[in-house]
């Protein structure tokens, strides 16, 4: 009964993983080479139209796409790992707040500041533009930053929403590296930090990111 998560390294599909491991699910891991363009193979179309990734595989042979979906889907699937808190709960509701802002307001500034020229045209119009959505990138996780109520983003209990909120952090060709590295989020880096090192979460975070 494996779970199948098709991705690539450093990509959104990290959060995807992570929650299978974090949840003790038996998985695999099927390397999508964005770099390749693989996403848009026809045998990847075949499993999202969409052409993006992540895309998970469940047991049964059906597929879920978009990474909160497939988070969420793990943490139905394994309610004994935790990876939310406790159904009608504040806590339960503040990690919906936060993974639907995240979700909304920064993954798709993510694509622009990433691919600008897929909605204008290259050139100046295209760096006018990802500065735009860089800044609106840097922004979120600000006021993301000033939210953090303890070791973990919703206080003292570890849940997916750090797994979610710690990947945005990584991606220093999209957000800036010299802005992560410049002292403007020294919570987040301390959460992830905290996360690189969970006993099942931290070989995920190697392959991953394990060079930086």
């Amino acid at each position: 009964m494996t779970y199948t998560i098709y991705g690539d390294l450093r990509s959104g599909a990290f959060s995807s993983e992570a929650v299978l491991a974090e949840a003790g699910a038996p998985y695999a891991f099927e390397l999508i080479s964005l770099d390749k363009n693989a996403q848009k193979a026809p045998e990847f179309l075949a499993i999202n139209p969409s052409g993006k990734v992540p895309a998970l595989r469940l047991p049964d042979g059906e597929i879920v796409t978009e990474s909160l979906a497939v988070l969420l889907t793990v943490a139905d699937r394994f309610p004994a790992a935790k990876l939310l808190p406790e159904p009608g709960s504040i806590a339960r509701a503040e990690a919906h707040r936060w993974l639907a802002y995240m979700a909304g307001e920064i993954y798709p500034m993510v694509e622009i500041s990433d691919f600008p020229e897929r909605f204008v045209p290259a050139g100046e119009e295209a760096d006018i533009l990802r500065a735009k959505a860089r800044s609106r990138i840097r922004e979120s996780l600000l006021l993301i930053e000033r939210t953090i109520k303890g070791p973990w983003l919703l206080g003292e209990e570890f849940s997916l929403a750090d797994i979610y909120v710690v990947m945005f952090t990584r991606w220093r060709g999209t957000v800036g590296r010299d802005w992560l590295e410049g002292g403007h989020i020294p919570k987040l880096h301390a959460l992830a930090d905290k996360l690189s090192k969970r006993e099942r979460i931290a070989p995920v975070w190697q392959r991953h990111f394990g060079k930086d």
